[in-house]
């Protein structure tokens, strides 16, 4: 069994705490490697070696730092087959789906290659005579980044390319259920030319996280998980004295309105429910069918949901590989065995579904579940699998306040050919993020990723511009260069622009 280790100060290190987790390749069920789970000793000398580095790196040229992005693009690039590779063998999900995973976290590398540009201040001169103003952004110090088991490389890409752009050191604590991308992404950056200890991998669990919240030399925490943790995170790294950005989970609902084409709607709502096993926290999760679209949608949903093929991720016959773990497979399982006698219809039901060959792995197949009461376990609940549930509403103001009064707010959805309903949708849904005619609205890299309510804590999204405002921090420079023909002399009055 393969043993994985930290990567700290520019090389593996091997994990000292006794403590190990298992990883297991999701399709044959069996335990492949085992991972450290780090102590906090462990998580000091990570941070000791973060804070070491910023030394030099907080100083370093911009064209320095962006020399070392560009480099590390081109090995990104070069190595995006292997990356995804470990992805599909540890996370499960089909090697497209994992190509582009790591394809979408290349755009914010590309986006950290401009920091040039997105740190460029402002000057006011002659505010007053002979007096300038200047704003610029300076790097906070050693950052950290708390990242989940479903997108174990393009998360992380989200958060440490623009924070070390920015002049910050970083420490990563990824998920111990997948953790060999970001040693690759760690081993890469170092390849690239990134200086000994800019860029830290500690493997763990609560040990790690917590440890990572209360250290006084980590300035700031990135997270993206489950809102209870997100919640968790927020109110821990607060106490601590720390700034925070967290986002937590997700219910995106699809609106689709009569006039919408259900052919190209039902073919979304499959891609965006059952993609990458649903474990995203922007997959479609409800779909609302609005007047009486709702019977011919379904059946169209359900058609299409009955044809995927399911199999392990790195056969290219598969369009849906298995779940991340037994235990998560069978807690969505439950949904589904539930969810009749809470007053839900099954119309496909995927929890029988065997693998021939595969027979351990941790597969499931498709669910389709209409007219689910709101009140049932399967629309509340965050299920984070691949179970589509159906709703019924009688308008389009039936359906978009009940959007609305969904505690989550990350994603949503509207299909129709109305114009105007589409431009009403996007001002009157709390969420973050709005697609029209696009189930799954990730925005590109320059712009940035967060959602409302109970799918974020904290000031600022991920990447985009609120990234650089979140790895940086604001500072005011005054500057007046007397003409040496003054004369000065002592003023006590209140300084006046004039």
């Amino acid at each position: 069994m393969k043993n994985l280790a930290h990567w700290i100060g520019g090389k593996p290190v091997e994990g000292a705490s006794g403590r190990f987790g298992p990883v297991y390749d999701p399709a044959t069920g069996a335990q492949e490697k085992q991972v450290p789970l780090a102590s906090t000793d462990e998580v000091d000398a990570a941070v000791a070696s973060a804070k070491a580095a910023f030394e030099d790196w907080g100083t370093a040229s911009l064209a320095r730092r962006t020399s070392v992005l560009f480099k590390y693009r081109e090995l990104l690039d070069a190595h995006r087959d292997e990356l995804a590779a470990l992805i599909t063998a540890e996370h499960g999900k089909v090697h497209s789906d994992a190509l582009g995973e790591v394809a979408r976290g290349m755009e914010i590398v590309e986006l950290a290659c401009s920091v040039p540009q997105l740190l460029k201040g402002e000057l006011s001169t002659q505010v007053s005579t002979r007096v300038d103003v200047a704003a610029i952004r300076q790097p906070l110090g050693v950052v950290a980044g708390i990242t989940p088991f479903n997108f174990p490389a393009m998360v992380p890409m989200w958060m440490f390319p623009l924070a070390v752009a920015c002049g910050n050191t970083f420490v990563l604590k990824p998920s111990e259920k997948d953790p060999s991308a970001s040693l690759l992404l760690a081993e890469l950056a170092s390849e690239a030319g990134l200086p000994d200890g800019v860029l830290n991998v500690v493997q763990g669990d609560k040990v790690a996280v917590d440890r990572l919240l209360e250290h006084p030399d980590v300035t700031a925490v990135s997270f993206v998980g489950s809102t209870p943790i997100a919640k968790y995170i927020q109110l821990k790294g607060i106490e601590h004295g720390k700034r925070v950005q967290a986002l937590g989970g997700a219910k995106n609902h699809m609106l689709v309105l009569p006039d919408a084409d259900l052919d190209f709607a039902a073919d979304q709502a499959v891609s965006a429910a059952y993609g990458s096993a649903g474990e995203r926290c922007m997959a479609v999760s409800v779909v609302v069918a609005v007047g009486d679209t709702g019977d011919e949608l379904v059946a169209k949903i359900a058609e299409r949901a009955r044809g995927l093929r399911i199999g392990p991720g790195d056969d290219p016959g598969s369009e849906m590989g298995p779940l991340i773990t037994r235990e998560h497979r069978d807690k969505v399982a439950s949904y589904v065995t539930g969810a009749a006698a809470q007053g839900a219809e099954v119309v496909v039901d995927g929890t029988g579904l065997t693998v021939p060959g595969h027979e351990d792995g941790f597969f499931l197949g498709v669910s389709l579940l209409d007219k689910v009461p709101v009140t049932a376990d399967a629309y509340r609940d965050e299920i984070f699998g691949p179970v589509l549930c159906v709703v019924r509403a009688a308008t389009y103001d039936e359906g978009i306040a009940l959007i609305n009064a969904s505690r989550w707010g990350n994603g949503t959805a509207i299909f129709t050919r109305d114009g105007g309903a589409a431009r009403r949708f996007q001002l009157e849904v709390q969420a973050g993020m709005v697609g029209v005619n696009v189930p799954i609205p990730v925005p590109v890299g320059y712009h940035s990723f967060g959602g409302w309510k109970d799918s974020l804590f904290g000031d600022h999204h991920v990447y985009g511009n609120d990234g650089i405002a979140f790895y940086t921090q604001g500072k005011v420079v005054t500057t007046r260069w007397p003409d040496p023909a003054d004369s000065g002399g002592v003023n006590l009055g209140f300084p006046s622009n004039s």
